[in-house]
């Protein structure tokens, strides 16, 4: 018991700091009017996505530092990490093809 509470006295700090972004993170998702969270329409709903793809980037950034932080000779954190950037760079790519395919169907058609 000694040792949880001289754990959360360390790190205090960051306890508070994850505490508060949970918080916020939970007000401003539940702040997003229903509209934005329907799939039409489209042109209102790819700035959702567009901030999607940009906290996606975030994570992708973090695998990058957390693998460079990793040991050379540890070998599962490194291929975790490197999982971790594939997947992430998918995600990213993946929300970008579809944001632009939403957009194009409400071009004008040409001739």
């Amino acid at each position: 018991m000694e040792s949880l509470a001289s754990f959360f006295l360390e790190h205090q700090n960051f306890i508070f700091l994850l505490v508060l972004a949970v918080f916020l993170g939970v007000e401003v998702i539940a702040n997003v009017p229903a509209v934005l969270h329907t799939p039409l329409p489209a042109v209102l709903h790819t700035p959702l996505m567009s901030g999607a793809n940009a906290i996606h980037g975030v994570v992708i950034i973090g695998s990058i530092i957390v693998m460079g932080h990793a040991e050379p000779g540890d070998y599962l954190s490194l291929g975790l990490g490197f999982l971790a950037v594939v997947l992430g760079t998918l995600n990213v790519v993946g929300g970008f093809v579809v944001t632009n395919r939403m957009l194009e169907m409400f071009r004008k058609k040409t001739r």
